[in-house]
């Protein structure tokens, strides 16, 4: 059985195409997978908190020099690394908005970052020598967009500060599976959207 964690970044509601991508996921994958259990994180019409000096405070302290004080600044971020570590299955769902991600998703990543909690340095001591410490994990990124052309070797690649950062961070992290699915062309609309829409609708329906 798996366990699923769907993260959605947008700010928008119901207008949102991120969020329709990870609804049309999760029914398709309750259907194929019916014994799966699913959570559901809010990081963009919820606040997530940005980090802050009492976080940095509390995140650098050693695992065996750790007190209920000096942990204080990461209580919240506490909560989020154990949901994510207990969850096999991650489908994020975020827009990209001026070429990189919404805020609240960066603010979310932020908390997750956590050295001796989701990364470390292989050695013990700072030498840019990353090793993650999440294992067998898998992550679907449904992306949305308004323009197209992001991917590798295409003409806009060098503005894709989306997803290119998204599976560079997660891979720190130790998430190494990740599939990218995305929607552009929303600015475009009409027939070059609609096609855009059904080719990843099929997509996301092939998992």
């Amino acid at each position: 059985m798996n366990k699923v964690l769907i993260i959605n970044a947008s700010v928008r509601n119901e207008k949102s195409h991120s969020r329709k991508l990870t609804r049309l996921f999760e029914e398709n994958w309750r259907n194929k997978n019916p014994n799966d259990t699913f959570t559901f994180r809010e990081v963009g019409l919820e606040k997530i908190p940005a980090i802050d000096e009492n976080w940095i405070a509390s995140a650098f302290v050693r695992p065996e020099n750790r007190t209920k004080e000096n942990q204080l600044g990461v209580e919240f971020s506490n909560e989020l690394v154990k949901e994510f570590k207990e969850h096999n299955i991650y489908v994020l769902g975020t827009p990209m908005y001026n070429w990189s991600i919404p805020s609240g998703l960066k603010s979310y990543i932020d908390q997750l970052m956590r050295i001796n909690e989701t990364w470390k340095f292989r050695s013990g001591e700072p030498d840019g020598d990353y090793v993650g410490l999440l294992e067998n994990k898998k992550m679907f990124i449904l992306s949305s967009r308004g323009d197209t052309g992001y991917g590798e070797n295409e003409k806009n690649e060098h503005m894709n500060f989306q997803t290119t950062y998204l599976k560079f961070v997660f891979g720190i992290m130790g998430i190494k599976d990740i599939s990218i699915i995305s929607l552009d062309n929303e600015e475009f609309g009409g027939e070059i959207f609609e096609n855009s829409k059904k080719e990843v609708y099929e997509e996301i329906e092939r998992f």
